[in-house]
């Protein structure tokens, strides 16, 4: 996981930097619109930090991630005096926002106190790691990755609407129809995906509290049903693929299928590589039958039936 981080934040400068000079040069009207989304992450990355170290509650980001896209993505369209392309995406960030806000809610990360609320247990396993223990290197730690990354990533996967401003004059074809359809039929795998886990997690310490006995997949401790049959992580095959889908509107638009934006998709698949691999070493140390399940399930693709 930590190498993963250091290679994220390595490629998070380079990747859209390089890209960039190779690219075409933003228009005056790009700039405007992109100085005004960094003076936005510039600010919500530095409150996210500061209260954080305040509140030793390092689940900020996590809180807001499904937020800020939304601000970036309305900041553009509006930016773009409306332009229908730019205008659908925002609306489906919209509702890819609010449907995962909405499941984050129920799980308890939210409260009056906005500071509190469930934290992320990987940030607890993690200041446990050698590398990072210590006031000093989790600091910077949750400085430069929690904070500053994370947020600068949620700009970055919502940057592909900035590179469709240049094709604003271009009618919407069937890659815009492709990306839309791809979007609510991910949005939708996702919801499915978070419901089942959702029951399953609900009727398993339901159980545990009535002193019931736990049987089948309750007693190995996790979801292997459902949509978690076919794939180990089929929420976040979901997540990935919206924001994929969400960089093709900057290629509908321009008709170049390669350009700078992509780094903001490219470092998410990343990130959830790495991210899926800290979950499942942990899950494979905690419950005995998880090894069995990685070897028979796929990750992100099926791969046959249990």
């Amino acid at each position: 996981m930590l190498k993963t981080i250091s290679i994220l934040i390595v490629t998070f400068i380079l990747v859209p930097v390089i890209t960039y000079y190779f690219d075409e040069p933003l228009s005056f009207d790009q700039y405007i619109t992109l100085w005004t989304c960094l003076y936005i992450y510039l600010g919500v990355a530095t409150a996210c930090f500061l209260i954080s170290e305040i509140s030793g509650n390092y689940s900020q980001v996590d809180k807001i991630w499904s937020l800020i896209p939304i601000v970036y993505a309305w900041v553009i369209a509006i930016d773009s005096e409306m332009n229908s392309r730019i205008v659908i995406a925002a609306i489906l960030v919209t509702l890819w926002g609010l449907r995962l806000t909405y499941n984050f809610s129920r799980r308890g990360a939210y409260s009056w106190k906005f500071w509190t609320g469930e934290e992320d247990y990987r940030w607890a396993v993690l200041r446990e790691k050698p590398e990072l223990k210590g006031k000093l290197r989790w600091f910077l730690f949750n400085l430069f990755f929690i904070s500053f990354y994370q947020n600068g990533l949620l700009l970055l996967i919502t940057l592909p609407l900035l590179v469709a401003l240049k094709g604003t004059d271009t009618p919407l074809g069937w890659l815009d129809y492709l990306a839309t359809g791809g979007i609510l039929f991910f949005i939708a795998l996702e919801t499915i995906a978070d419901q089942q886990q959702w029951v399953f997690q609900n009727e398993k310490h339901r159980k545990i509290k009535a002193g019931e006995k736990l049987e089948g997949d309750y007693a190995a401790g996790f979801n292997r049903k459902g949509l978690w049959g076919k794939m180990r992580h089929p929420n976040y095959l979901a997540e990935q693929s919206i924001w994929i889908c969400i960089y093709v509107y900057s290629v509908a638009a321009t008709g170049a299928w390669i350009n700078w934006s992509i780094a903001g998709c490219l470092l998410l698949v990343i990130l959830f590589q790495g991210s899926s691999d800290f979950s499942e070493a942990i899950s494979a140390e905690k419950y005995p039958e998880y090894k069995a399940y990685q070897k028979k399930v796929g990750r992100f693709i099926p791969r046959g039936e249990r």
